[in-house]
């Protein structure tokens, strides 16, 4: 199922980096750095003109690494994301029309909420891992510590406003598969290709505690 494909991804580290790329020479070696760092996954956001470019050449370069697709925002943008080479795909939230599209597609999604509501009926069509965006700005931990009791057939990625502390924190809640943040790549040492920082960065994340098995 593409449930458990997604739930494997997410198995590899405890921390998908959510990053943005402008120059698609960066694309490879960031995720090469990202990777020997320990964080094997990688979600490149749909934000710049050159974002499918720099996950075709991550599939291409580094085929080790696990490369999806980050602010989906429009059904149409799942093909052309799943020609690039994306794995994997992340919306920030989800209309019913999304949700539809994410469902046929061929690919696991973490379909973006930050309600109650939405993760039910995100729920109801079928998914069980979602990405809880934006995580801080949303509740955080306490949302997600209240959700747990209604909702034990979920399990989210809170993103969106994490750094290091915030991250081990939400990792240790039982409902937490994974967490997803842009912390570990500072857009100043992308910009200056400060792959040392980055790697450093990247290190840390990978040495948080991984969340319990779910099941």
């Amino acid at each position: 199922m593409k449930t458990d494909l997604l739930a494997g991804f997410a198995a590899m580290a405890p921390v998908i980096p959510v990053v943005t790329i402008e120059d698609v020479a960066q694309a490879a070696p960031l995720a090469r750095t990202l990777l020997e760092a320990g964080l094997p996954v990688i979600e490149v956001t749909l934000r710049t003109g050159r974002a499918l470019a720099a996950i075709e050449a991550i599939a291409r370069e580094v085929p080790e690494a696990v490369v999806g697709a980050g602010t989906l925002l429009r059904p149409d943008q799942i093909e052309p994301a799943r020609a690039a080479g994306a794995r994997f795909l992340v919306t920030p939230g989800t209309t019913r029309g999304m949700a539809d599209a994410l469902a046929e597609s061929d690919l696991p999604a973490l379909p973006g909420c930050a309600t109650v509501s939405e993760a039910i009926a995100l729920a109801e069509l079928g998914f069980r891992q979602l990405k809880f965006f934006p995580a801080i700005a949303s509740g955080g931990q306490g949302w997600l510590k209240q959700v747990a009791g209604p909702l034990p057939h979920l399990r989210f990625c809170p993103t969106g406003g994490l750094d290091l502390g915030s991250a081990a924190t939400l990792l240790a809640l039982p409902n937490v598969m994974c967490v997803g943040g842009a912390w570990m790549v500072p857009p100043a040492a992308l910009a200056a290709a400060d792959w040392t920082t980055i790697a450093a960065l990247a290190r840390a994340a990978a040495a948080l505690p991984r969340p319990r098995p779910y099941g």
